[in-house]
């Protein structure tokens, strides 16, 4: 049984979330705790235990059909993780329904087409690091605004034909629903103004349909035996677009960063001796992207770790406490080291809700991250890095800014 009566309480700002996981992991596995709003979850943190929570059927992301508290209006319509929970689309569905949504976007992601955007992938790197050239010699330039961030959010804005003049409300709101400090008010005033983002996407397109991914869910809500509903369509919209950029910019942002406040291993992976995918698969288990996930819903009663989770409880997936997990990594879990010959993670969960996009990350980081240390092998950290501050949320894992000299000091 829980030992621990009192949960513990997430930090909504994310200051420390490799602090906060290893305190949840030595609660043990299963541990209470308590979201924004007073909502109570368990946190899960042990790697084999998650796994097998996340690969059956035991556990669901749907509210409505498995979240009592959701269905009886115990979460209040102003929670500010509402986003996270009330939509409608293959992030929040359950077994048939979801591998209906699922087939719908999957198309979009096979290894074909992924592997058909590395060209574009590099001509976008190359512009940003022609225009990172450009910066006066001593200037500092802020790495994830000017490389972590533009790159992703470019990538999928073309995979999913975004016209330019919506990017930028579209990359305040999307960082607004992974931001987990904002008040209720916040929170829904930035909800309100996505939507608008995405039925103003869904209206360009309808009008000026093109090559892309919106062009074929539109399609989808008028020509095949299941269509899309209206609200099933913006709300996968939503997802694709959000997650479609989030998880690589801090997989970006990490990396580097990692990189320049570890020179043994910078040498390592600069002269060959360790793999650059190597590097990105421990960048992901070190400093999972996503540091916790929400949320899924026990569709039974659950005897998990020894602990008894009530049919209809809300359960937190927690990939940072899981990918430090002394159990599968021993002693060195909390050791950044891309030698180690351990590399399965749950960066990207893990089954039936695998993330679809995971090989366009590693394409992305695969091919962004030797191109800005070839093109600036000097380049070093421009303030200590207790000042890199971090995200405001404890579901995205990255630094608030990563400035630099690009070519040293």
């Amino acid at each position: 049984m829980e030992k621990h009566i009192t949960p513990v309480v997430l930090d909504p700002t994310g200051s420390d979330i490799q602090g906060e996981s290893a305190h949840l992991r030595e609660r043990g596995p299963v541990t209470r705790i308590e979201l924004p709003g007073g909502v109570p979850a368990w946190s899960i943190t042990d790697a084999a235990l998650l796994e097998q929570l996340l690969a059956g059927p035991e556990v669901s992301k749907d509210p409505r059909q498995h979240w009592p508290a959701f269905r009886n209006g115990e979460i209040a319509a102003d929670w500010p993780l509402l986003p996270w929970v009330a939509v409608n689309n293959m992030f929040t569905a359950y077994g048939a329904e979801h591998r209906r949504l699922r087939k719908i976007v999957a198309p979009a992601f096979t290894h074909r087409r992924t592997m058909a955007l590395k060209p574009r992938i590099e001509q976008i790197t190359g512009e940003l690091l022609a225009d990172l050239a450009a910066t006066p010699a001593g200037t500092a330039v802020d790495l994830r605004e000017r490389l972590a961030y533009p790159l992703p959010i470019r990538v999928i804005s073309e995979l999913m034909g975004v016209p330019e003049e919506l990017q930028a409300n579209l990359r305040k709101c999307v960082d607004g629903v992974f931001d987990t400090s904002l008040s209720p008010e916040e929170s829904a005033a930035n909800y309100t103004d996505l939507y608008g983002v995405i039925f103003r996407l869904v209206a360009y397109r309808r009008e000026h349909p093109g090559d892309d991914m919106t062009t074929l869910l539109v399609a989808d809500t008028a020509d095949t035996e299941t269509p899309l509903t209206e609200q099933e369509l913006a709300d996968t919209l939503m997802l694709v677009i959000g997650a479609g950029h989030e998880t690589t910019v801090n997989l970006l942002d990490q990396a580097v960063y990692q990189l320049l406040v570890r020179p043994r291993q910078r040498a390592d992976v600069l002269e060959g001796r360790v793999p650059w995918p190597d590097l990105i698969e421990e960048v992901l288990r070190f400093e999972a992207p996503l540091a916790h996930l929400l949320l899924r819903f026990a569709v039974q009663d659950l005897v998990v770790g020894g602990v008894e989770i009530a049919r209809g409880d809300a359960i937190l997936a927690g990939y940072a406490g899981a990918n430090r997990d002394p159990k599968v990594y021993g002693a060195t879990a909390d050791e950044f080291d891309p030698t180690r010959t351990v590399k399965s993670h749950l960066a990207f969960g893990y089954g039936a809700h695998h993330c679809l996009g995971a090989p366009l990350a590693r394409l992305e980081a695969a091919v962004a991250l030797p191109a800005v240390f070839a093109k600036f092998p000097d380049m070093e950290l421009a303030v200590a890095p207790e000042e890199l501050g971090s995200v405001a949320s404890f579901i995205s894992n990255g630094h608030s800014r990563l400035p630099v000299y690009l070519n040293g000091k």
